[in-house]
């Protein structure tokens, strides 16, 4: 079996142990994956770099195996303090993942998920470019996969919804060609059925 091979297993095994811990949310980094695979390719990205996307992706919620069970599945609105404990995801993904020897650095795409273009998201308030672009990426695959899912504390709130979501948030707080590439894709039967998955 190939090195390339296993790590990608180990990859998915990652991923799984997140969900199980999470059923509320179970299939959402699957689900981000592939519609943020789905937006690289859109937007004409290298084979090397869709797949540091799609990775990302599969990662992107691992450090939530340092938040509280009870915190996650809460039903209702979380307070100041519980918000704050979910925010440390990031950076908490971003520390597991750094003992692996990813190329490009996936922690970076990790760490910048709920980074903001105007410098509103976190954890370090990153600015424009300072975010990278697949980092950018999964930024609008995981807001219409989350708004669009169910969720403890509320119910879904539709594709539509989160698309006039991303849009109205387009080069002030999502990347402009992503939302772009996602508002293409929900032309046709693709977002609907990754979102389906």
């Amino acid at each position: 079996m190939s090195i390339h091979r296993t790590l990608y297993q180990a990859v998915a095994a990652l991923s799984q142990a997140m969900e199980i811990r999470d059923p509320y949310t179970n299939g959402h980094q699957r689900r981000v994956s592939a519609l943020s695979r789905l937006i690289a390719q859109t937007m004409d990205l290298p084979r090397d770099r869709v797949e540091a996307v799609r990775l990302g992706a599969i990662l992107h919620d691992v450090g939530k195996i340092g938040v509280p069970a009870e915190i996650l599945v809460k039903p209702t609105s979380l307070r100041r303090e519980e918000m704050d404990i979910i925010r440390r995801h990031a950076m908490l993904g971003s520390d597991i993942l750094s003992h692996v020897a990813f190329d490009p650095p996936i922690g970076n795409i990790v760490i910048q998920h709920h980074e903001r273009l105007d410098g509103t998201g976190y954890p370090n308030g990153l600015l424009g470019d300072q975010i990278m672009l697949e980092a950018r990426i999964v930024a609008v695959a995981d807001t219409v996969e989350a708004m669009s899912s169910h969720r403890p504390y509320r119910p879904a709130l539709g594709l539509e919804r989160a698309l006039a979501e991303i849009v109205a948030q387009r080069g002030t707080k999502y990347d402009p060609d992503a939302v772009d590439a996602c508002v293409e894709l929900s032309r046709s039967d693709a977002l609907d059925m990754v979102l389906a998955a």
